[in-house]
This record gives structure tokens, sequence and C-alpha cells, in this order.
């Protein structure tokens, strides 16, 4: 089990400090926000990717993944009955599949709540838009060798798939092995009928799961709220849960690298305690 800090938390780092700290507190990779890295991270120049894949490598860490794929460039929506605006979307969608293979990732997880906001008096056809964007891209995904993931979030961040059986539902009838959903611990807490542990032990043996986000759903980092993640480093072992699990807290206090840290040791602690 691979542990990576989404790198939003340390973003006042530049990239190559950004990797530097993760790997110095434990980290073993960073799950990069592509806002982060610019406002049209999908037409990152070849010279630029390959300047930060180095970087990492440099500081002996891997970029596992990307996430909130949906927030540059702006004016994006896979549920928007705006025809360009959904095209130039599932465009961004599928480069940022090349994205993600160019650095060496392996995952891309969407979640981005406020680009798939339901059009009030359209949600199904909203629903039905956002099924078949993640259609369109699952054949993009398959050719850079990369997986991609609907990750469901809880209800007071968006109302469009909210819970791994309605994502599940999307990545069945597509029936792409690069398209899978994913847990993530804060929003499943809050929306899922049973604890997080079991949701583990329910999904991640149908190979359905592409990858785990840790955080609490008071939107802090593991540890720092009331969510127990004892329980849940447990049914990860159950299942043989081998891949990555990315860090992702909301609130940093005092201050991201703070917070980055304080995750990963608590992380770490469970690691080493729960065989």
């Amino acid at each position: 089990m691979r542990i990576a800090l989404c790198n939003e938390v340390i973003a006042a780092l530049p990239f190559d400090r950004q990797c530097g700290f993760a790997a110095a507190v434990g980290y073993d990779g960073l799950e990069v926000a592509p806002f982060t890295l610019s406002e049209t991270p999908h037409l990152m120049p070849a010279a630029e990717r390959a300047a930060l894949r180095r970087a990492a490598a440099e500081a002996g860490i891997a970029i596992t993944g990307l996430h909130y794929l949906m927030r540059a460039p702006a004016g994006l929506s896979i549920t928007t009955t705006d025809a360009a605006a959904r095209e130039t979307s599932i465009d961004v969608m599928r480069r940022l599949c090349g994205l993600a293979h160019d650095l060496g990732a392996g995952v891309l997880v969407h979640g981005s709540p406020d680009q798939r906001r339901l059009d009030p008096g359209s949600e199904a056809d909203g629903r039905k838009r956002a099924a078949d964007a993640f259609a369109a891209v699952a054949a993009a995904a398959a050719e850079a060798g990369v997986v991609y993931c609907i990750e469901p979030l809880s209800k007071r961040q968006t109302d469009c798939i909210n819970t791994v059986a309605e994502a599940a539902a999307i990545v069945q009838a597509v029936d792409s092995p690069a398209l899978r959903t994913m847990i993530d611990c804060s929003s499943s807490a809050v929306t899922e009928a049973e604890p997080v542990p079991e949701l583990i032990r329910r999904w991640i043996p149908t190979g359905l799961i592409g990858h785990v986000h840790f955080n609490d759903p008071n939107r802090r980092g593991p540890g720092e709220g009331e969510l127990e993640f004892a329980p849940i480093v447990t049914a990860l072992r159950e299942v043989g849960w081998r891949d990555v699990v990315g860090v992702e807290p909301f609130v940093y206090e005092p201050d991201g690298p703070a917070c980055a840290a304080r995750a990963i040791g608590y992380v770490r602690a469970l690691l080493e305690a729960i065989p």
C-alpha cells in the first residue's frame, strides 16, 4: 500500500519543493491537481511534462495520479445543456489522460463537484450527459494506459453521483477496464448507508474500485476527526489492497505542510500497527 499526498495541500511551494517535502516526510507519491500546474494543464508542452516527471524522480517520489480534474480551464461541465461546453470538457478529460501518462501517473480521479452540478429541471438529462462523458473518455484512458475513476461525492458537494453504487452502475454500463470508481472516506462516511470498512469489503473485491482517498468528514486529514481509520486500514488489508491511497484534506491548519506531515505520521503509524 503506497501513500500519496494530494499536492494542492502544499501548492504554495514550487513543484520541485513539493516533491522534496513530500518525500522527506514519508509519502511515496504526489497526486497532482492539474490546476496547480497551469490554467490550461491539458495543453502543457512536452518539455514541461518531462520537467515535472524529472523533478519527482530526482526527489525519489512518484507522481501517482491526477485528481480535481475539471477546475482548469474555466467553464467546464459534463452535465451542462451547452453542447459546445460539454464537448470542450470531454476533450479536456481525454487530454488529461495523456498528461497522466506522460507524468507516469496510473490513475485519474474525477471529482470536480462544481463541474457536474445538475441544471434545475433537467436532472435526469444531466445525469445521462455525465454518464455519456465518462463513456466518451474510457477509450482515451485505455489508449493512454491509465485508469479513469468516477469519484462519488457527498450531497453537500454535488447532486450528481453521490454513492459508489451510482458510479459503479455507469462503470458497468461502459464495461471498460480503464473506467472505474473509487472510495473517498470523507464523502462515503456522510453519504453511504454502510460504514466505510464495510463499503471497502463489499466493493473492492468486485474489481470496480480504482482508488481510495483518506480524509475525514470534517474535511481535515485522517485522524483529525471522528472517523476511525484503524478499521478502514484493517478492511483494506483484508481485501488485499496493494495500490495507492491518496491523503486529501481540505482544511490546512496551521498550514499545508504541517497538515501533510501530521497526516503521513498518523497513517504510517496505522500501517505499522495493523499487519
